[in-house]
């Protein structure tokens, strides 16, 4: 994809979607209900709540109970979400060359891992799969 001019919201979540269909199937159907939404920036409460000084240190965000936290009983506080920050990910495209299309993809699979839970380690061995 070549862009003559920066990508929108629409456009890195076109990204998102088609990143999310090339998962596996059964990671796919495993995060079935999750919302995945761009966003230009994170807000203030959530930079506060991360003790981040600048909206451009976060690419994208889990939000929900992980699964591994999960209970029967359990009624979620809020729906799970997958948030996307366009800036931050157009900073680093440009700051690193990396394809935005993969890089929108790593920072898609590394929020899913946070709803798995999985380690650090666990999430780079997917970004890496692909």
């Amino acid at each position: 994809m070549r862009f003559n001019h920066p990508p929108s919201l629409e456009d890195l979540q076109d990204m998102a979607e088609t990143a999310f269909a090339a998962i596996p199937q059964e990671l796919r159907e495993a995060v079935k209900g999750v919302a995945i939404l761009v966003e230009e920036v994170p807000d203030e409460e959530t930079l506060e709540a991360l003790d981040l000084q600048h909206p451009w240190e976060l690419t994208g965000l889990y939000r929900g109970t992980p699964l591994t936290e999960k209970t029967s009983l359990g009624v979620p506080a809020e729906p799970d979400m997958i948030l996307l920050y366009r800036e931050p990910i157009l900073v680093e495209w440009i700051e690193t060359g990396e394809d935005l299309f993969r890089l929108v993809r790593n920072v898609l699979i590394h929020e899913i891992g946070h709803h798995f839970g999985f380690s650090d380690d666990e999430i780079t061995r997917l970004e890496n799969e692909g």
